[in-house]
């Protein structure tokens, strides 16, 4: 389903990327695994337009999305649900799930992505009329997943998903995640500082150091790899 060639990606003179390659199968859930600094949130922000290749290729459904704006990236149904959620924090949860879904001028379609979001997380039924602002770190992470899900995305990108929330609700976005994966059939592709969780729900995994891919595999066998225990694992 994607496909990313020898990307390359600088920040001026700092390289942030130097020719990764990966493979996403359709109906998987990937995650890339690495430190700070690793460059997964540049590969996020890259094969979703926000970031421009010095080099390399991104192809999604076997088109060449590259240099396309994200806008155009969005409405071929690839969503990303950025690091620091991003929500619109002065409008209501009402009025953020509308603005993922301004590319969509199906009343119907909408109607029933707007089902399917509460029927994931009722919370945000509950919350309807409420600022965003005023929600908590895991309310906002639903709202922030649930404005990608507007878009009608058959691909989701989500950049450290369980970042500022209160440990009782990382299981339960995690659960949430791998619902939307099986249950709903959209393929996932995943950046999360907790290896150990990421792993556990993914099917594959590429490990980042610097830049480079330097391992990747079955994400059951890349957890059971001593030195990722050691580096990613806590042992």
């Amino acid at each position: 389903m994607l496909a990313v060639t020898d990307l390359h990606v600088s920040y001026g003179a700092i390289a942030a990327l130097t020719g990764i390659s990966f493979q996403i199968e359709s109906g998987s859930i990937v995650t890339l695994v690495g430190g700070n600094g690793a460059g997964k949130t540049t590969a996020l922000r890259t094969i979703s337009g926000l970031l421009r290749a010095k080099a390399g290729k991104v192809t999604f459904r076997g088109e060449d999305i590259t240099a396309l704006p994200p806008h155009q990236i969005v409405a071929r149904g690839l969503c990303h649900v950025p690091e620091g959620r991003m929500i619109f924090s002065n409008l209501t949860v009402d009025e953020n799930l509308a603005m993922g879904a301004y590319l969509q001028n199906d009343a119907a379609l909408n109607a029933k992505n707007r089902d399917y979001v509460f029927s994931i997380f009722p919370r945000l039924q509950e919350r309807l009329h409420q600022t965003a602002g005023t929600l908590s770190g895991g309310e906002q992470q639903m709202l922030a997943i649930g404005r990608a899900l507007m878009g009608n995305p058959k691909f989701l990108m989500l950049d450290e998903p369980s970042l500022g929330i209160a440990p009782r609700l990382i299981s339960t976005i995690f659960e949430k995640i791998v619902e939307i994966n099986r249950h709903h059939g959209i393929t996932i592709l995943l950046v999360e500082q907790n290896a150990n969780l990421a792993l556990e729900i993914s099917t594959q995994a590429y490990v980042l150091e610097t830049g480079r891919i330097v391992m990747q595999g079955e994400s059951k066998k890349l957890r059971a790899d001593p030195q990722l225990k050691a580096t990613y694992l806590g042992g």
